[in-house]
C-alpha cells in the first residue's frame, strides 16, 4: 500500500490552518504579504499562492483586492427559508435596484416567454453588517409589475398575490464571477443556490429568482405539510 506524500503547498496549508484554528492568527487578522510567506517557507510564491488558495476554498481566509488576505471572521449562519425568495432575519439588512431587462435565454426560459419580453429585474443583497450574505436577481413580466409598485414599501411581502404554486430546485455550484464579486468570495468557494418559479392559478410564471449562498454558513429549510384525504381530520 503506497502513501501519499504531502507536496509543499499542502505542508504550508497545514501550518496556517493550525495557527487560524488554534487562534494564534485572530479573526481579521491580516496574513503576511505573500512574498513574506514565501521567504518564511523557502518556496516560490506560485507555491505559496497555492496553499493560499487551498484556505480560500475552505473559508478560512479571504482576499481583498489591493488589501491582502485575511483570516475568515466567523458569521452566524443564514436560513433560507422555503419559499421566501430571498433570507429575512432582523440582523440582515437588504438593498434592492431594479431595473427593465428583456426576457433572453434563461430568463425567458424560466418565465416561459417569447424572447424580448420586457421584465422587471430586482437585484437583491442581503448584508450582515457590511459583509454581504446573499445575493438574488428576481424577474417579474413587466406587466406584472407596473412602475408604481416598483417603490412599495410593501415589496417584497405583497409578491405572493396570486400565488397558488411554488417550485424551488436546490444545487451547490462554484459562483459565478459576478456571484463572487458581490459576495465578496473565493470563486472556488461553494455557493448553494436556490432556483425558485412561482406560478399562478392559470399555470402562469409570475416570477423567477435565483438566490446565491455561500454554502459553508447557509442553511435550506423546507416544511411539508401533508394533504388531508377528503374525510379526514388533523389531529
Amino acid at each position: 500500500m503506497t502513501s501519499t506524500m504531502p507536496t509543499l503547498r499542502d505542508t504550508i496549508a497545514k501550518d496556517l490552518r493550525t495557527q487560524i484554528t488554534t487562534g494564534h492568527l485572530k479573526p481579521g487578522a491580516r496574513l503576511p504579504s505573500e512574498p513574506k510567506l514565501a521567504t518564511h517557507y523557502k518556496v516560490s510564491t506560485p507555491t505559496i499562492r497555492q496553499a493560499l488558495a487551498l484556505l480560500q476554498a475552505e473559508g478560512l481566509i479571504e482576499k481583498t483586492q489591493g488589501k491582502g488576505n485575511f483570516v475568515h471572521t466567523p458569521l452566524s449562519r443564514i436560513t433560507y427559508q422555503g419559499g421566501a425568495g430571498i433570507p429575512f432575519a432582523p440582523a440582515l439588512q437588504t438593498t434592492i435596484r431594479t431595473t427593465t431587462v428583456r426576457a433572453r435565454g434563461h430568463i425567458r426560459t424560466l418565465l416561459k416567454v417569447p424572447s424580448n419580453t420586457a421584465v422587471t429585474e430586482f437585484h437583491c443583497t442581503t448584508y450582515e453588517g457590511e459583509t454581504p450574505r446573499s445575493v438574488a436577481r428576481i424577474y417579474v413580466p413587466r406587466d406584472l409589475a407596473p412602475a408604481a409598485q416598483l417603490v412599495s414599501p410593501s415589496w417584497p411581502s405583497s409578491r405572493d398575490v396570486g400565488r397558488t404554486e411554488t417550485q424551488e430546485t436546490v444545487t451547490a455550484r462554484l459562483p459565478t464571477s459576478e456571484e463572487a464579486t458581490t459576495l465578496r468570495i473565493s470563486p472556488t468557494r461553494t455557493v448553494l443556490t436556490i432556483t425558485r418559479i412561482a406560478l399562478n392559478s392559470a399555470g402562469r410564471v409570475i416570477e423567477a429568482a435565483i438566490l446565491a449562498l455561500p454554502s459553508d454558513v447557509a442553511d435550506a429549510v423546507f416544511t411539508t405539510r401533508p394533504t388531508l384525504k377528503e374525510g379526514e381530520t388533523s389531529r
